[in-house]
């Protein structure tokens, strides 16, 4: 009786992916996807060494003293708002949000610290950190501007899906990324909390960078008010005439004046208006889109 041919089985054949399909790197790679996946959306005990900070971090400074108050709470409260990760590989995490807490926890001895864990692709992770810290933390207002620049820059979000990420209308984040054409001066004082977002507003309706510092200067040097400076800079930006053209001016040409120096002031911007006693032409000028979205926020167009 013939035997049956043994069939043999082709290794080679199969090629190498079908030989590395029984590697055991392919089962631990498995495994670890696997038990990232389990991992995700959970709240968990990690230890702090485990952790590393958020590159993404948009907060650029913190404030030392209120750092070692939360430490002391942590020490009497523990932490009440666990942190959130993203895990990066077996027994290491990094932060998405939560740093003032982890450092404080670092500062008050503690050797573990809950945490939701997540996954995140370097994106979502700049993303999610730039806006839970623009809604969570006390940012001030240059901090907040750069978050919203990199979210419509790096996240490639265009300003009413950012409006939407931040709870804000277009109007309120124009506001602040209009905050980044100020000079390096003006905004480091906005940032160290030496003028107000009210000052800055006024200043950067006024397009000359010179008259916008020496602006800036007065506030510094004599401490005046939001009200104060939104009348320099009505002063500033209202139309200069000729002293001769002034005295023949009719009390119908002051009120245009009036009115132009106001709609200047409501629109942040130069407005024309021209009128012959009957009829007449606004001229609200823009200098981009933005400028224009901005100025149609205000038209509520």
């Amino acid at each position: 009786m013939a035997k049956k041919p043994i069939k043999r089985r082709n290794a080679l054949g199969r090629g190498l992916g079908a030989l590395l399909e029984d590697s055991p790197a392919k089962e631990k790679k498995e495994l670890d996807i696997s038990e990232a996946a389990s991992e995700a959306g959970s709240m968990s005990e990690i230890a702090l060494a485990e952790i590393e900070v958020n590159p993404f971090q948009p907060r650029t400074h913190f404030d030392q003293e209120a750092l070692s108050e939360l430490s002391e709470s942590i020490k009497v409260q523990g932490i009440i708002q666990p942190i959130t990760v993203r895990k990066l590989s077996k027994g290491k995490y990094q932060l998405i949000s939560g740093e003032r807490r982890f450092q404080a926890s670092k500062l008050a001895g503690l050797e573990r610290i809950p945490a939701y864990i997540r996954t995140a692709d370097d994106q979502q992770m700049l993303e999610m950190a730039l806006i839970e810290n623009i809604q969570r933390e006390n940012l001030n207002s240059i901090e907040i501007a750069l978050s919203y620049q990199r979210l419509l820059t790096e996240c490639d979000l265009k300003q009413e899906q950012l409006g939407d990420r931040v709870g804000k209308n277009r109007t309120t984040v124009n506001n602040y990324l209009r905050l980044l054409k100020l000079p390096p001066d003006i905004q480091a004082a906005l940032r160290d909390k030496k003028i107000s977002m009210g000052h800055a507003r006024a200043i950067i309706n006024i397009e000359n960078v010179d008259l916008q510092l020496d602006i800036f200067k007065k506030i510094i040097s004599q401490d005046l008010s939001v009200r104060k400076v939104e009348q320099l800079v009505r002063e500033a930006m209202a139309p200069k005439k000729p002293k001769q053209e002034k005295e023949k001016e009719s009390d119908g040409g002051k009120e245009i004046a009036k009115l132009q120096s106001q709609l200047a002031s409501h629109f942040g911007t130069r407005v024309q208006v021209k009128s012959d006693g009957k009829k007449g032409e606004i001229k609200i000028p823009f200098v981009s889109v933005e400028d224009l979205n901005r100025i149609l926020d205000i038209l509520e167009v």
